[in-house]
């Protein structure tokens, strides 16, 4: 078949979405033998890095599917799976879909009293959990039933698993949960169209550059896993899910994997953008594509040295040095990035801008009221968009709180140009009201310092308002290379607005370890501000330079 049709055929299957393709694939009965995806641990004797055909997943899948059949589970039951092994995420997903169950995919490292809470507000009707993980539940005083261990899961016989559950479109069809970085996460309820909207609209249009060859560097339990999954399979492209996401194990996969594009989270470009890359060979890579938070500057412009594109000239399809690097802002409720802009060593568009948004989005800034608001104009983001949530599951309170209009509220703060762009300054619960007309947004103030600021590889800016002061710390993660001991004041101070700058009360270097981080690598900045509330300064010990105020 023209893979061109096929693509085309998928986009327009209105049965098909993030419950069935795997199952629809297998009925079309094409592409068998090809390789599908690939995983970083063994998988039932299949050896680690080794791409599984589609008929192998197939097989593997249904074999998961016969077992949790067997312990009972049916239909519309929500399980969790709380592992560390992507294959085990992936594969646990795609079992529960085939059954018509609602997987509930949790983090592996997500704290375990938050996670058997979690889990308990689900009202799971069991969990699966490798050893690590059943045992950190025990400990933490779960009561949901241990359902079974993922590497038991194998064992079943392929044919002995029901015939494949009919989804519709509007059904649940798997629970992933936000960062959870002001407190536990929030179980976020995604349908059988809501995950593959997006897909069908990419199904629909020319298949990008370095789509037939992807590392999924993302967390897998998170919605755009599935989304990647899914991408994949619909594109028959191959996919490599890595459990962890840490710098040098994500490089170390490119170099042996030799992936076109990468996927990932800014937290991890970060960590890359740490290394000395001019040692790591990244001549593959054609694209890196980031979703969730948007990505800073200092990091795309380290990442897009690398590698190569092609682009269109009038001498034809030339190869140039440089990446792509595809940007946006997105969330587990907003189901896909809404936006879209992509940078190359030629571009300069940055400040925090996250594009334009999609053919499929429909976007608005808007007040505390819900007015619109005009050009220039910082409000809150609203989404309305077919990719987006059912929800909070077992939360209709926190469900009905973010809706107005149709709109889902985000919590970001953004602003639209002129030119219709779109421009990301900080989420809504970090955000000061400095008076005067003036607000303070970290997030803007984290860009504007890695920008300006040499040797500085991450920056984290809290700001804490006690008795109509405001006082704002600003934490610096530096190069190794860099003189750690060298006092930065004056130059973070010259990179934020003047009435940013008089709140600072301090400029310190701090360890990597000592900023707490949410599951997904996102700063926890609600405990941060917790933590100065109560008088820790968490650079005391190293070289705390006061600001006079």
């Amino acid at each position: 078949m023209n893979p061109k049709n096929e693509r085309a055929e998928l986009a327009a299957d209105q049965r098909l979405g993030v419950g069935n393709v795997l199952t629809t694939l297998i009925e079309r009965g094409t592409g068998l033998d090809r390789p599908t995806l690939t995983f970083d641990t063994e998988v039932d004797g299949h050896p680690a890095w080794q791409p599984l055909t589609l008929a192998h997943l197939g097989e593997r899948v249904a074999a998961r599917a016969a077992v949790l059949h067997a312990l009972g589970v049916r239909p519309r039951d929500p399980v969790a799976v709380w592992v560390s092994d992507g294959a085990d995420q992936v594969l646990g997903y795609l079992a529960l879909a085939r059954l018509g169950a609602i997987p509930a995919l949790v983090n592996g490292r997500v704290p375990a009293e938050q996670a058997a809470e979690y889990i308990r507000r689900l009202g799971a009707v069991g969990v699966i959990a490798d050893r690590p993980h059943r045992d950190a539940l025990s400990s933490a005083g779960s009561t949901t039933a241990l359902l079974a261990d993922p590497a038991d899961l194998g064992t079943g016989d392929p044919g002995a698993a029901p015939a494949a559950y009919r989804h519709h479109g509007d059904e649940p069809v798997v629970i992933t949960h936000s960062s959870g970085t002001t407190g536990l996460p929030k179980a976020v309820v995604h349908s059988h169209h809501s995950l593959f909207a997006a897909i069908r609209h990419r199904l629909s249009l020319p298949k990008g550059q370095g789509l037939d060859r992807m590392l999924g560097a993302l967390p897998s339990a998170h919605a755009a896993t599935v989304i990647a999954v899914n991408l994949a399979l619909t594109n028959r492209a191959q996919l490599a899910v890595v459990s962890r996401q840490t710098g040098t194990l994500v490089l170390d996969a490119i170099e042996s994997w030799r992936p076109a594009s990468v996927l990932g989270f800014a937290a991890t470009w970060s960590e890359l953008a740490g290394e000395d890359l001019s040692r790591r060979d990244l001549a593959s890579v054609r694209t890196w594509w980031n979703t969730g938070d948007c990505a800073h500057e200092a990091h795309i412009r380290k990442l897009i040295a690398h590698g190569t594109r092609e682009s269109v000239t009038a001498r034809g399809r030339v190869t140039r040095s440089g990446s792509f690097f595809v940007d946006g802002l997105g969330s587990s409720e907003m189901g896909h990035s809404q936006f879209h802009i992509t940078h190359t060593p030629d571009t300069g568009r940055y400040g925090r801008c996250i594009g334009r948004p999609h053919a499929f989005s429909d976007i608005a800034v808007v007040d505390d009221d819900g007015e619109r608001l005009g050009t220039g104009e910082v409000g809150q983001l609203a989404v309305k968009a077919p990719t987006l949530s059912l929800g909070y599951w077992n939360d209709s309170v926190t469900t009905y709180r973010t809706r107005r209009d149709g709109y889902f509220l985000t919590g970001d703060l953004v602003y639209r140009d002129e030119e219709g762009y779109y421009y990301h300054v900080d989420r809504l619960v970090d955000a000061v009201d400095l008076g005067d007309g003036h607000r303070l947004y970290t997030m803007l103030c984290e860009e504007r310092v890695l920008a300006d600021c040499a040797g500085v590889l991450e920056c984290t800016v809290v700001a804490v308002s006690t008795d109509g002061r405001v006082a704002t710390s600003v934490l610096l993660v530096l190069d190794p290379a860099a003189d750690q001991e060298a006092d930065r004041t004056a130059e973070v101070l010259a990179a934020l607005e003047p009435w940013v700058a008089r709140t600072v009360e301090r400029v310190v270097v701090v360890e990597p370890d000592r900023i707490p981080l949410g599951a997904t690598g996102k700063v926890r900045k609600f405990l941060l501000r917790r933590r100065f509330l109560d008088g820790e300064l968490l650079g005391r010990e190293t070289s705390a330079k006061q600001v006079a105020v």
